[in-house]
């Protein structure tokens, strides 16, 4: 299925300004690129895409990265020190000026969500979101992809994830909530889960597709099913936590190999990077039963499409 392309640029900041179907639009169209169905190398010819990162990366830099030169674009790369505005010059001209010599930008702040609407703020290039504290969505549009090449759809599907309620976890709720019949369950620690606004809006979406998102902070209400297991590492990128003893706080939402025997059939899922004795046992990550690096592989494969859809 090809993504229906308008001529006009548009931008990805949050997942709740995609509807349904240009979500499931940009999914489809990853999973084709994750098939090799799509002749790359003239999407983006001739465009110029900067790829502005003000935290670490790995994944996602090189996703954006190399989708963009394979679908035939050029990008310039800027580090966190390379911009005038660290002399003080301000965010809309910077925004402005770049928008008269990019055609796309891909920006991940770890901040806040307001600076990415700043970004958007003119009507010449594309902004992509590549994470800020609140929301990670093109991670949520890469495991869609797989969820989708994986399963062969979304709906019916029952998703555990355990773990901290970070920027990954509110993503994926935002986006499952648009698709029909899911069950998500957040197993997430006291005084760590999803922001009470996200989860919020996410269930009264969920309401719509018949969809049921719920958060615990206990382990008392796991489901007898699970399709995917699905957890991330416990310390966000950019964020500390305040309580030295966090890590016994979360010892109990750990993906063990017992956890895993429970659902014989459950496939496990993990942004990266991971810290294997962490929030995720060895025995699991590498195992059988994971599809962490083909997750990650499909970050490319999204970028692709994501890439695409907001500018052509």
């Amino acid at each position: 299925m090809g993504l229906t392309l308008i001529n006009k640029k548009k931008h990805i900041i949050s997942l709740k300004d995609l509807s349904a179907q240009e979500t499931m639009d940009i999914i489809n169209r990853g999973v084709e690129y994750a098939n090799n169905t799509v002749e790359l190398g003239h999407q983006l010819k001739g465009q110029i895409v900067g790829i502005y990162f003000t935290k670490t990366s790995t994944r996602t830099r090189t996703s954006f990265s190399t989708a963009a030169l394979r679908l035939g674009a050029q990008i310039i790369a800027y580090g966190p020190n390379d911009l005038q505005i660290n002399t003080g010059e301000s965010m809309s001209d910077t925004m402005q000026v770049m928008s008269r010599m990019l055609d796309g930008l891909v920006v991940r702040t770890a901040g806040d969500p307001a600076v990415l609407r700043a970004f958007a703020d003119q009507n010449r290039m594309s902004v992509v979101n590549a994470m800020t504290a609140d929301e990670h969505p093109t991670q949520a549009l890469a495991d869609l992809t797989t969820i989708k090449q994986h399963f062969g759809e979304l709906s019916g599907l029952n998703i555990v994830y355990m773990g901290e309620g970070n920027n990954t976890a509110a993503a994926l709720a935002l986006a499952l909530a648009k698709f029909s019949n899911i069950k998500l369950s957040f197993y997430t620690p006291k005084g760590y889960g999803i922001d009470p606004q996200t989860m919020e809006y996410a269930k009264k979406e969920a309401a719509i597709t018949n969809t049921v998102i719920n958060e615990f902070h206990d382990l008392k209400t796991l489901p007898d099913h699970a399709d995917i297991i699905y957890t991330t590492r416990w310390q966000t990128t950019g964020t500390t936590k305040p309580d030295p003893n966090w890590r016994d706080t979360f010892v109990p939402f750990r993906v063990t190999k017992e956890l895993m025997d429970k659902y014989p059939q459950t496939t496990f899922m993990h942004d990266l990077p991971a810290h294997r004795g962490d929030e995720v046992e060895a025995s699991v990550i590498d195992g059988a039963k994971s599809i962490v690096f083909d997750q990650a592989e499909n970050k490319a494969h999204s970028a692709k499409a994501v890439l695409e859809w907001c500018m052509r």
